[in-house]
């Protein structure tokens, strides 16, 4: 079902148009944001009038047209802190309806807290439940405590970053009076809330909107020297935002326009954003934060998809990584037989070798995800397929996957056939060397998974695999109108993977017990 959302915010208005699957998977068709900064103005002058008000209306009827040329089947519009606090709010909103054809729904703090929080559920792995999620934006700052079942608790509370900056923020650089006000003022509304937050016994922190992305990817440049290229999931401690926070104080806003990461539009907004954010961290006793890219619109989507086909729920946390993998597989035509087939032979494979390698079920379950979307590329083309497959990954959006997690997916596909991961293929780069030392175990393994069905015939019906000190025997059994040379000679391939990644040899011989 194609549906548009139209988040009408207290910094920008976003535009998402999405085709939303039961499942809980989001496949983006359009997105666009517009930055109007309305908070500002309600702070300032109280209503959103004048050239402000002409922007806006002439903002949602522009997006309006670009759903209706998108195709969306229905649309749904939000607005957050800044209309909901005009004085003049009901008028703007009639405009609105009149001049673009937009029924805007004024929503409250915890209306807003419930739809962020449904999109942090579809999209982070939210374990050890349960999780607290901060949701930052220009008028507001949104703090939920919830699991995979859903919502428990929620607070909405006027620490915008808009909001902040327009009222206590008075010169550039910012003095240590401006942090100071900026600083109490958070520590104020926050501390009763800390309070409420520890009674949930929270084993995860959640950190969502443009705001806490920016300053995470900044914090993570500044540390590593390497901007991440995936935001989802990814990861950031408060040490690393303690030294960006040092550096962002001492900037005037022209200096951080250019800090890594950061978005120029946003370095205005950046030092209470990062004082918000430690702050927060300090009185909930927070030692790391975790990203999720999805939130309010997102959540309008789902929430809107919700009213006509009632999701599928799960108790368990990671059923989003596997209902997201195979949304990604049928985007792209996957061959469904030979997916499989290739997933469970490297199971087997994976078990059977377990001594040799040592991986855990992590990386088991990787293992078992990238041989499910390890062909998809061929949805592009036949020629570079392994290539084809490495972007799509990456690129995917997969839900419940960290950074890390999805660069491995990314190498198993680009080296699922031929080759061994090296510098020079930007998944692999990015890797810690942790990664890259269990990732050689897994291509192996992947190779000759996917060798045994080379031909994509699914003529291997059995798999026996026995390790000795000197070689890894497989004896493949396969069905009777094939001789199974095809098969063999396929996984024989992948013996040097095999050599370099167990120090054993590969032997392969045909069942003696043969399929039917």
């Amino acid at each position: 079902m194609r549906i548009a959302a139209l988040d009408l915010g207290s910094n920008s208005f976003h535009l998402l148009v999405a085709d939303a699957g039961s499942d809980g998977s989001l496949t983006p068709v359009l997105v666009d944001k517009t930055m109007l900064r309305l908070g500002d103005v309600v702070a300032k002058d109280g209503a959103i009038t004048g050239s402000a008000a002409d922007e806006a209306v002439a903002t949602v009827r522009r997006y309006r047209a670009l759903a209706d040329a998108a195709g969306a089947v229905e649309m749904v519009t939000c607005a957050t802190s800044a209309m909901r606090e005009a004085s003049n709010c009901a008028a703007l909103v009639q405009r609105m309806s009149d001049e673009a054809g937009v029924t805007v729904r004024i929503i409250d703090g915890d209306e807003e807290a419930r739809l962020i929080f449904a999109a942090v559920r579809a999209s982070v792995v939210l374990e050890p439940p349960p999780a607290v999620c901060l949701d930052l934006g220009g008028g507001s700052l949104e703090v939920s405590v919830g699991d995979v079942k859903g919502l428990r608790w929620a607070v909405s509370l006027p620490l915008g970053v808009g909001r902040l900056t327009t009222e206590l923020v008075r010169s550039d650089p910012p003095r240590k009076g401006d942090l100071r006000r900026v600083r109490n003022r958070v520590t104020e509304a926050l501390e009763p809330v800390a309070a409420e937050v520890a009674t949930h016994a929270p084993g995860l922190a959640v950190g969502t909107s443009g705001t806490l992305t920016d300053l995470a990817v900044a914090a993570l440049a500044k540390a590593t020297g390497v901007k991440p290229a995936l935001t989802n999931q990814l990861e950031v401690s408060r040490k690393q935002l303690e030294a960006l926070h040092a550096d962002l104080i001492a900037m005037t806003c022209a200096e951080r326009e250019q800090v890594a990461g950061l978005e120029p539009r946003r370095a205005p907004l950046a030092v209470a954003g990062s004082t918000v954010a430690l702050t927060a961290m300090a009185l909930l006793d927070l030692e790391r934060l975790v990203i999720g890219t999805w939130a309010l619109r997102e959540g309008m989507v789902l929430d809107t998809l919700a009213r006509h086909h009632p999701p599928d729920r799960h108790d368990d946390p990671r059923a989003i990584r596997d209902a997201s993998v195979l949304a990604l597989a049928h985007r792209y035509s996957w061959p469904e037989a030979h997916s499989r087939l290739v997933a469970q032979m490297a199971q087997t494979l994976f078990d059977a070798t377990s001594d040799l390698h040592g991986l855990d079920e992590q990386q088991r379950e990787l293992l078992t995800h990238a041989a499910l979307l390890h062909d998809v590329g061929g949805h592009v083309s036949a020629e570079d397929q392994a290539s084809h497959s490495a972007y799509l990954i990456t690129h995917g959006r997969l839900r419940g996957f960290d950074p890390d997690e999805t660069a491995v997916l990314a190498c198993l596909a680009r080296y699922h056939h031929k080759g061994e991961p090296g510098e020079g293929f930007a998944s692999f780069d990015r890797l810690p060397s942790r990664r890259r030392k269990a990732l050689r175990s897994l291509v192996a393994l992947l190779q000759v998974a996917h060798g045994l069905d080379r031909g994509r015939t699914g003529g291997v019906t059995r798999l026996d695999v026995t390790v000795t000190d000197e070689a890894v025997h497989l004896a493949v059994a396969t069905a009777t109108d094939t001789d199974g040379e095809l098969e063999r000679w396929g996984a024989q391939r992948a013996t040097k993977r095999v050599e370099r990644a167990f120090g054993r040899q590969l032997v392969i011989s045909e069942s003696a017990e043969v399929g039917t």
